[in-house]
């Protein structure tokens, strides 16, 4: 038996609980892992929010999409991403269908080795935020020694797309709170803030001409000023599905959107590469033990928490 954490019903946090599941022994193609780190996310609370409608058939809900922890398990042909899988290797999981776990059964193809200088709540919370990053940028085409804007540059999307853009050779210019403006700046963004003339402050700002958009707000006014910056088709959003008719390009799990399964699915190279190198970094906020998932869900709803939020089983 492990503990896992379960929407009973839909609405807010006081939905979850902790109950106690079975964990199936592994088959063909699948481990059983014991996470140490579990990463908390927005489509988390989503799910059961009744955001995307409210069937009671998906009741009891398994929470969370990814995790890094150890292999206790593995049925035959386990094979991750790269390489076979045996008991007592470490790896980190996306996606991993209901993470939120003291331990779970999962498809070894979704599963890849931690780094060793990548710390267990560092390599929970990179690869699902992580892989929009390098999808969305994949789309912009941003080149060398151009400005990219990257809206809500201080959440998880947008500091590791703008710190990739970085990395890649651009300027970044990004929009986020004033409170945030300093740390950005010491990583290299330059912040402007939020409200009536934006578009103004965002061209004042940008050391050179913006021609591409990263959106992972998805506010009216982030895709009007986007639009008053570039042509549509260099506009890249994770969240403005409802604007997909002004011709952007809406990535993820939204209606009309491009998964990008492939880049996605090959991100972890390239963000795994350089989180070892302590060039990529996504700060933790604050981590809270499996039975307080709940708590973790307030604060993210609540308003932006300054960093990722990590479950510790």
């Amino acid at each position: 038996m492990a503990k896992a954490v379960v929407a009973t019903g839909f609405g807010g946090p006081e939905n979850l609980s902790v109950v106690d599941v079975d964990v199936p022994d592994p088959g063909p193609g699948q481990v059983t892992v014991e996470p140490r780190a579990i990463g908390v996310n927005p489509i988390d609370f989503k799910l059961y929010s009744g955001a995307f409608g409210e069937d009671p058939g998906k009741l009891p809900m398994r929470l969370g999409h990814e995790l890094a922890g150890v292999v206790t398990a593995a049925g035959p042909d386990a094979h991750g991403k790269d390489g076979p899988l045996a008991v007592g290797d470490e790896v980190v999981v996306h996606p991993a269908p209901g993470a939120y776990a003291s331990a779970v059964t999962v498809s070894a193809a979704n599963a890849v080795s931690k780094p060793a200088e990548v710390s267990w709540e560092d390599a929970a919370g990179l690869l699902l935020a992580g892989s929009t990053a390098v999808h969305m940028l994949s789309l912009t085409g941003t080149p060398h020694g151009k400005t990219l804007l990257v809206h809500g540059v201080s959440g998880a999307v947008g500091l590791l797309a703008a710190q990739l853009a970085l990395e890649a050779g651009s300027e970044v210019v990004g929009t986020a709170g004033e409170s945030r403006h300093a740390a950005l700046r010491e990583r290299g963004i330059t912040p402007v803030a939020y409200g009536p003339g934006l578009t103004d402050r965002v061209r004042a700002a940008a050391p050179s001409e913006v021609v591409g958009v990263v959106d992972a707000v998805g506010t009216d006014e982030a895709i009007d000023t986007s639009l008053e910056l570039v042509d549509p088709e260099r506009i890249v959003t994770a969240a403005a599905f409802h604007r997909a008719d002004d011709g952007i390009k809406p990535v993820g799990g939204g209606p009309g959107a491009d998964p990008g399964t492939e880049v996605r699915g090959n991100a972890w190279r390239r963000l795994f590469q350089l989180a070892a190198q302590g060039r990529l970094e996504l700060p933790i906020a604050r981590t809270f033990p499996l039975t307080e998932a709940a708590e973790a869900h307030r604060l993210s709803i609540d308003g932006h928490p300054g960093g990722k939020l990590v479950l510790l089983p």
